[in-house]
């Protein structure tokens, strides 16, 4: 691409961030940013605490979108490791690879729920706006394309700073809350945002095994969650037997299925 058609490009894209219409202003960052990596897909989703997910922006086909967005949005979202790190406020460039617990490709999650996206590799830009809020611009690339490479990455890392301020340009702040959704945001916001455990408050687990719960689901192993808690792995292996026991569960894979039955039961 010459200098003149990438001036061209930076100046559509400036003049999209005053558009009222995301998908304007979503495609020309697109096109921009395809003229330097190539990827598959792209989404972009707001995040607030533990509540749902705005949609805005995607490049998926409407049967993409079902996997992508639909089935995101009730409930996986909650074990994502680009939520998590949305609502830690990280900002700039990240690699699911350097976010990911260290089973999380081992984890039922990501059996049940991210192999259906059939993804080779998914990068994103991380963007905290004003109070708790955050956005989250994902580039994707499928296994028929392969991950991206060591050097795409380093470009796109350099590439951050200048998208992270086109995208608060276009989005300073998330669209406001649906009237329907509004009582299970204040009972959200009321929960510490770095804290997913609230989701088994229903169930007699002690605070401990919450969060054990918590990490076992995101794809922490053993050893992962004693560094995190600050226990010895035997202390982690006796909370996951009395979790199984109260549960009457004998596998990850049970645990998983009482997530998606409380998140069933949480949207209804």
């Amino acid at each position: 691409m010459s200098r003149s058609d990438e001036y061209s490009q930076l100046a559509t894209l400036v003049a999209a961030t005053r558009e009222t219409s995301g998908d304007l202003f979503g495609q020309a960052l697109v096109d921009w940013l395809r003229q330097h990596v190539s990827f598959d897909h792209c989404v972009v989703f707001g995040y607030r605490g533990a509540s749902r997910p705005p949609l805005l922006f995607e490049t998926f086909s409407p049967a993409e979108s079902h996997v992508f967005v639909a089935l995101y949005q009730e409930g996986p979202y909650l074990l994502d490791p680009f939520h998590h790190a949305a609502v830690e406020r990280k900002e700039g460039f990240w690699r699911m690879r350097e976010l990911a617990p260290d089973r999380f490709y081992a984890s039922e999650y990501f059996r049940s729920y991210y192999s259906q996206t059939r993804l080779a590799e998914e990068v994103g830009f991380f963007v905290p706006l004003p109070g708790k809020d955050a956005l989250v611009l994902s580039l994707m690339r499928l296994h028929a394309s392969g991950p991206f490479g060591t050097a795409d990455a380093r470009l796109l890392r350099d590439m951050a700073p200048a998208v992270i301020n086109f995208i608060r340009l276009r989005w300073p702040a998330l669209p406001a809350d649906e009237p329907a959704e509004a009582k299970q945001d204040e009972t959200a916001a009321a929960v510490n945002e770095f804290d997913r455990a609230h989701i088994w408050q229903s169930l007699s687990l002690t605070p401990r095994e919450k969060h054990v719960v918590d990490m076992v689901l995101q794809g922490h192993s053993t050893e992962s969650i004693a560094r995190a808690m600050r226990i010895v792995p035997g202390t982690v292996k006796v909370h996951r037997r009395n979790i199984y026991r109260k549960l009457k569960i004998k596998s990850q894979a049970g645990l998983f299925a009482r997530f998606v039955e409380i998140i069933d039961a949480r949207i209804r």
